[in-house]
């Protein structure tokens, strides 16, 4: 097999950000990657060599996903991740980089090992140390094993990115201040709009988003992984105070409008104690005082069982900390059976306004340390939003729960019914922290009020906000800018498309400074997402066999109208760790458009097989899965419209390349999938079969974690394919915890449902 390669990466000419159209989202933990303020404009040299491999067949192997079935994880049972086995034991020395393919193997005990996803985002955050390595800083450093990981992720290839683009944002001139405090791939209108005046009579200022408000305006990920776009804007308005806060160019900083003292102290058993005190002028949106209480009754509730069977998913807020596993395990009647006990020992409550959290030395050294006092942990919150009439106390050895907080109503805690509805409220019911509160929302047309919090202390800049009112609206892409002209909407955002994009422009220059418009590059791309453990997408082969037959220049060309390109994995071009990775030579395989490369990793990986076990010859491909390794899933693997099943023929299964794509609707996105892809020559020829089914966001994010988040998921596992986008968020890059094959963490961290062979150490 030829593979083709590229010694440094292909910048894009123009590089972007989140797809409106068809939903953002932020990863939840950790914090979501992100990169600096300037975009790359330079193409960085390209050199393809073709290199000879030997190809090793995966036609008779099971999948990661059914070697692992019916497995114990644990240093005592049946696997542990290669990181738990070696990670914390090794440095970036130990590791040594095929020339041919890019991938990194590390040198242990005498053996070689692949690096796998886990193993690789694991290492760039928590084995950054210089010592013993020919690194001069711990900055190199990460930036080697991001370069790893950025090459295993495109040798696996857990989505398939479509294009990156540029974003336009156009604005009501109205609207003063845009031009001297613009937005940028990290600094949306939601956050810029602080520094902004309005000269309309209401002094209000209406945005208009595609994506859809739910009413998750508390708690935007909560049940979930990654909130909608449009409902962490909410929460980015309505949510303030940070200990440790984002700044404009996307990095973290301490706090100075709400941190009065910040200390930090390493101890003698590798852990770290950051002890915080607040300043006491600071207030909720009712007037009443923030206390250092208020710091800790979110990241509390949110690591108990409590919280767990309200979110449907445990969203550990205090994972880090020490004494988590300890007080996580405490259900309320089970103090000191297998240690669980209800006191947090990692978090004490000193007094009014001081408060310390202890970091487990297993957590460090880790390379974005700042960031565990972020809102993502410690967001302030009134005592009744999470906790009802129950509260905190400490007696001198760490913090814990007073009142029936864990009590329950038959096999259901009473207060997961609490939490659930104040993850939900979308009135003043309970105050809140940030610049601006929420007076009303209508569900019906997607649509929220929001009024100035005059009780707001300020951002980390100490800016406080002087428009009155906020409008948040939905809007429909294909009459987004006929709304906009009619005074409907002041801001429309991350406008992308080339037609879209050419209209916005000309209405702007067009309209004697009646509008205007700012542009920057954004840091994500639009996508073709895969449920990796299910279905044929559980194969990589399957997953490169699509990336090869699909025309991703074309399809990029087409849907930013010259406004963008195409990237080879989860980067921005402008973050300073891609630029590190460009200089070092990173090879990546740029999945150029070929039907024969496609069938060439098909066949190989054994989809040669026609429903009835006999030898492939046109149609739909099958592939033989032994009988000892075929999972439920598998078994019952079928197309949406039931037409192709997996079939069972002498104690083995026959599953078909079938993809059941769900695709959002009312976007251009979407539209040009069904060329791109579900009706590509390409994919018919090769040997897929897809079927298309299309619906709102919600519904889809529903079936991509397969559970009730948004109260849609059907409750049958039948989706493979979806379209949506990725948007790096702040200047922090890291997928720790989010490539894990741990079942504890599995369902509640991974980013792609994906287990990755490489990481698997058998014991």
């Amino acid at each position: 097999m030829k593979k083709k390669t590229l010694a440094s990466l292909l910048a894009l000419t123009m590089v972007a950000g989140s797809l409106s159209a068809c939903g953002k989202t932020t990863t939840e933990t950790p914090a979501a990657p992100q990169a600096t303020e300037e975009a790359s404009t330079e193409a960085a040299a390209e050199t393809e060599t073709e290199e000879s491999e030997e190809v090793v067949s995966t036609a008779d192997l099971p999948s990661s996903v059914q070697e692992l079935n019916g497995k114990e994880y644990g240093e005592n049972a049946d696997y542990i991740s290669l990181y738990d086995k070696y990670g914390k034991q090794i440095s970036i020395a130990d590791v040594t980089e095929d020339e041919t393919t890019g991938l990194a193997y590390l040198n242990v005990d005498g053996k070689s090992y692949e690096l796998g996803l886990d193993f690789l985002s694991m290492a760039m955050v928590y084995n950054t140390s210089t010592e013993g390595t020919d690194f001069a800083t711990e900055e190199e450093v990460y930036a080697e094993w991001w370069k790893y990981y950025i090459t295993r992720w495109n040798h696996m290839l857990p989505e398939i990115p479509l294009y990156s683009n540029e974003y336009y944002d156009v604005y009501n001139t109205q609207i003063k201040g845009v031009e001297e405090h613009p937005t940028n791939p990290y600094w949306n209108p939601a956050l810029a709009l602080i520094d902004w005046t309005s000269e309309k009579e209401d002094n209000s200022i209406i945005l208009g988003d595609t994506t859809d408000l739910s009413g998750k305006f508390r708690y935007s990920v909560f049940g979930a992984s990654n909130p909608g776009a449009s409902d962490n804007d909410i929460y980015r308005l309505t949510n303030g105070l940070d200990i440790v806060a984002m700044t404009k160019e996307g990095g973290y900083e301490v706090n100075k409008t709400v941190v009065d003292s910040y200390d930090e102290v390493d101890n003698e058993d590798g852990s770290r104690t950051y002890t915080v005190k607040i300043k006491d002028n600071l207030k909720f949106s009712d007037g009443s005082a923030v206390t250092a209480k208020n710091y800790l009754y979110f990241p509390l509730a949110f690591s108990t069982p409590v919280a767990a069977e309200a979110a449907g998913k445990d969203h550990k807020r205090l994972l880090y900390e020490v004494g988590f596993d300890a007080f996580n395990a405490y259900d309320g009647t089970n103090e000191g059976t297998d240690g669980a006990t209800k006191v947090m020992s990692g978090v004490r409550l000193i007094d009014d306004y001081t408060f310390s959290v202890t970091i487990d030395a297993q957590y460090l050294p880790y390379f974005y340390a700042n960031t565990y006092l972020a809102r993502d942990y410690f967001a302030p919150s009134y005592k009744d939003l999470w906790f009802g009439d129950c509260d905190i106390a400490d007696d001198g050895e760490g913090v814990y729960i007073t009142g029936d907080f864990y009590a329950k109503d038959g096999d259901s805690y009473v207060m997961a019914k609490h939490i659930t509805e104040s993850a939900n409220n979308t009135d003043t019911k309970y105050p809140y922290t940030g610049a601006y509160v929420v007076k009303s929302y209508d569900a019906s047309d997607k649509s929220a009020v929001l009024e100035r919090n005059e009780y707001y202390a300020g951002n980390y800049d100490g800016a406080v906000p002087s428009i009155d009112k906020v409008v948040y609206k939905k809007v429909i892409a294909e009459t987004q800018l006929e709304d906009f002209k009619a005074g409907g909407i002041d801001l429309l955002s991350g406008i992308t498309g080339g037609s879209a994009t050419d209209e916005a422009v000309a209405l702007a220059d067009g309209s004697n400074g009646a509008y205007a418009y700012t542009h920057y590059s954004r840091a994500g791309y639009g996508k073709l997402g895969f449920r990796c453990d299910y279905g044929p997408v559980q194969y990589t082969a399957v997953r490169q066999a699509i990336a090869y037959c699909m025309d991703r220049a074309t399809f990029a060309k087409d849907f930013t109208g010259g406004y963008g390109g195409v990237v080879d994995g989860p980067y921005y071009t402008g973050s300073w760790m891609y630029k590190a990775a460009v200089d070092q030579g990173m090879l990546l395989n740029t999945y150029d458009t070929s039907v024969d490369s496609a069938i060439e990793v098909l066949e190989n990986d054994g989809w040669v097989y026609n429903a009835e076990g006999g030898e492939y010859t046109e149609g739909v491909r099958y592939k033989k899965i032994s009988g000892e390794y075929a999972t439920e899933n598998d078994k019952n693997y079928q197309s949406v419209d039931g037409a192709y099943k997996t079939v069972e023929i002498d104690g083995d299964y026959y599953m078909p390349l079938v993809l059941n794509w769900y695709g959002t609707v009312d976007n251009e996105f979407s539209d040009l999938l069904v060329t791109g892809f579900e009706q590509n020559d390409n994919i018919a020829a090769a040997g897929f079969a897809v079927q298309k089914t299309t619906g709102d966001f919600a519904p889809m994010l529903d079936e991509l974690a397969q559970q009730q988040i948004y109260g849609y998921y059907s409750g049958t596992p039948m989706y493979t394919c979806f379209n949506f986008a990725t948007g790096f968020n702040s200047a922090v890059y890291d997928y720790s915890l989010n490539m894990t094959i741990n079942p504890t963490t599995y369902d509640d961290y991974q980013a792609y449902y994906i287990k990755d062979e490489a990481d698997i150490y058998w014991n």
